[in-house]
């Protein structure tokens, strides 16, 4: 049966390219790279991947994360975050597993281990 163009396809990859900036909040079914900036919160039942130029100011809530940018703001990742040498993280963190290469820099508070679940996030 083939697709018609208005079905969401949950596999697709999402890419925020370099130059691009966004300023808002993101809901996603599929994966999404982040190489430009997103000033807003973004929510992922997939795999968020912030670039060595991607730069995000807020919170993250997912199912995977690799981050080898700069992020500021709250992690909540169900599953995997890895942070890669290139990255700076400014923020709490909760994560199932987490992955830290040397030279990462991580400042904040980690909660890990603990089942973690997506949060809904509380409109301020």
């Amino acid at each position: 049966m083939a697709k018609s163009f208005n079905e969401a396809d949950s596999q697709a990859i999402n890419l925020i390219g370099k130059g691009t900036r966004i300023t808002g909040d993101i809901i996603s079914e599929g994966d999404i790279r982040i190489d430009g900036e997103l000033t807003g919160n973004l929510k992922c039942t997939g795999r968020v991947v912030i670039g060595v130029t991607g730069k995000v100011n807020g919170e993250i809530n997912c199912k995977n994360c690799e981050i080898s940018g700069f992020l500021k703001g709250k992690l909540v990742i169900e599953e995997l975050l890895s942070l890669k040498a290139s990255s700076k993280v400014q923020g709490d963190i909760r994560t199932g597993k987490l992955s830290i290469e040397p030279a990462a820099v991580f400042s904040g508070s980690c909660v890990m281990g603990e089942p973690v679940k997506h949060e809904e996030s509380k409109p301020k």
